[in-house]
């Protein structure tokens, strides 16, 4: 007899410098970020609220539990990363349910623009400027 686990739908998600990895894993809609509840993890609610958008956009809130391991960068990042990561995640349980073109999930993520990556990362420092693009002050005398 073969020993029936868990299935579970995983994505992964960057954004500046975070890396996210989502589980989603079917339940009852409870988050978790690196062990601790996402409540708990992000002070801020707007971040929650950017995080589950793709859950909400596709009234599968209440379908799955999501488990994240997320490193590095800040918690903007990490929001963005796992936001992605939910997206992806989203897009392959879409894959194992029949095919219904009205029903796809890929349509309602791809209109709100949650599967596209975005790439912007902080630009480096040049030499002879203070940051990326600030100079010096200038001084006439």
């Amino acid at each position: 007899m073969a020993k029936e686990e868990k299935k579970y739908y995983a994505g992964t998600g960057h954004r500046k410098t975070s890396i996210a990895r989502v589980k989603l894993i079917p339940g009852k809609g409870k988050i978790t970020v690196n062990g601790r509840d996402v409540e708990d993890y992000f002070p801020n609610k707007i971040l929650i609220m950017d995080l589950k958008q793709p859950l909400d956009l596709t009234n599968t809130t209440e379908l799955y539990d999501v488990v994240c391991d997320v490193k590095g960068g800040g918690l903007t990042g990490q929001a963005g990363a796992i936001r992605l990561g939910i997206t992806r995640a989203l897009l392959e349980a879409d894959k194992t349910t029949p095919a219904d073109s009205d029903n796809s999930f890929r349509k309602v993520l791809k209109a709100a623009g949650f599967i596209t990556r975005d790439a912007r990362k902080k630009e480096r420092k040049k030499p002879g400027l203070k940051k990326a693009r600030r100079a010096p002050q200038f001084s006439k005398r």
